[in-house]
């Protein structure tokens, strides 16, 4: 019997099969059981893949329990630190970071995609005017696949690249638009002289009767949350895209699903969920009725944007969106926007609850054997939105 397998038996029967093991770069082993049914006439029971591993990836790892994320190997707070937005898509596309030339010849592909065909800008037109912007990228881009239905052949590299192109090239000028028809700005055309993310920012905010001044800390802090936001495994959105694109339907539409995925609040809609949350609990003055009914576990209250469920020791991405939130908040000089303060306020009761409770479950013995509550040791507390 090889020692590279695992051995299943069901018990009713004494029947055996052997499932090889598999191991990959980065993480614990995986047990390929695709014989299971076959052999044994049973499905493996494991809702929302908690221990299943549906495909092998050379992308992106995690770490849950050592909060440890890595795009292609590389660690992301040194991308962050180092590298611009198109250096990481192209990072995550080909496998490595570009040279000079590549990155240049990449750029250059990007520009020459980022127009809409002007016949999909009426598409805006057919939404209220209060209509939820992931409602529109939904539409939109699923949309996008009427006017290229040439790239479908999933098979085929250069269509996998060129798809891949045109989604990077035009979810800015997408995503722009959709903001310009809610406020009911024109549309603002992009321009292929700007950097990847201050060419969203000029199609976002600038207006055609004056020039619009470029924030560079602005555009650094919204480059590092695209880079931190540009992978994360086989998350929910992945994992929808590739069910869908298993049918070989149209990439486009494949995304659009995908994005429909990135809505929920459990999910890419959390951070509206947390705005919400802040916005119902108003002042800072109704925190701990709100952390009351947190903690009453027949209300059905949830505190947002508190931990992640992949990451059990901490967000590695969390420190540093802190760092950029405060520095961009400071040169802003909006650090005492009303939802912030609540924020900041939510954070401080939130670690005395998670001290409370950890309190309360630890319970020292003395030398004569009785119980007794003794000082409970430090507890290192830090939340992501903080």
């Amino acid at each position: 019997m090889s020692q590279e397998t695992v051995t299943i038996t069901d018990n009713r029967t004494g029947k055996s099969i052997e499932c090889p093991i598999k191991k990959g770069t980065h993480g614990p082993p995986v047990v390929d059981c695709q014989a299971l049914y076959k052999k044994m006439g049973m499905f493996a029971f494991d809702p929302a893949y908690i221990t299943t591993a549906s495909c092998e990836s050379r992308i992106t790892f995690i770490d849950g329990e050592k909060g440890i994320l890595l795009y292609r190997g590389y660690p992301i707070e040194q991308l962050a630190e180092n590298s611009s937005y198109p250096e990481v898509c192209y990072l995550l596309l080909y496998g490595e970071l570009p040279t000079k030339e590549q990155m240049e010849n990449f750029k250059v592909s990007i520009f020459q995609h980022t127009m809409l065909h002007e016949g999909l800008l009426d598409f805006y037109k057919g939404f209220r005017h209060d209509a939820h912007p992931m409602s529109m990228l939904v539409a939109v881009v699923g949309g996008l696949s009427a006017y290229y239905p040439d790239a479908m052949d999933i098979g085929n590299p250069e269509h996998r690249n060129m798809s891949a192109i045109r989604l990077i090239a035009k979810m800015p000028t997408i995503a722009a638009n959709s903001y310009k028809y809610l406020i009911g700005q024109p549309y603002v055309y992009p321009r292929n002289d700007l950097s990847y993310v201050a060419n969203f920012m000029h199609m976002m905010f600038s207006v055609p009767k004056e020039k619009y001044h470029f924030n560079e800390t602005a555009i650094k802090a919204l480059e590092i949350m695209l880079i931190l936001h540009a992978d994360h495994e086989q998350n929910a959105s992945t994992s929808t895209v590739r069910l869908a694109g298993s049918s070989q339907a149209h990439p486009f539409s494949c995304v659009a699903g995908g994005i429909a995925t990135l809505w929920g609040p459990a999910h890419g809609g959390a951070n509206e969920a947390v705005i919400r949350m802040l916005q119902q609990i108003g002042t800072p003055k109704n925190i701990p009725l709100y952390i009351k009914k947190f903690k009453d576990k027949n209300d059905s209250t949830r505190l947002m944007g508190f931990g992640h469920r992949i990451y059990k020791k901490h967000d590695p991405r969390a420190k540093i969106i802190r760092k950029v939130c405060h520095t961009l908040l400071q040169e802003l000089d909006a650090t005492q926007q009303p939802l912030l303060k609540i924020s900041d306020y939510l954070i401080i009761d939130y670690e005395i609850t998670l001290a409370e409770q950890y309190c309360q479950g630890f319970v020292c013995w003395n030398s004569t054997s009785q119980s007794s509550r003794e000082s409970c040791p430090p507890i290192p507390i830090t939340s992501p939105c903080g």
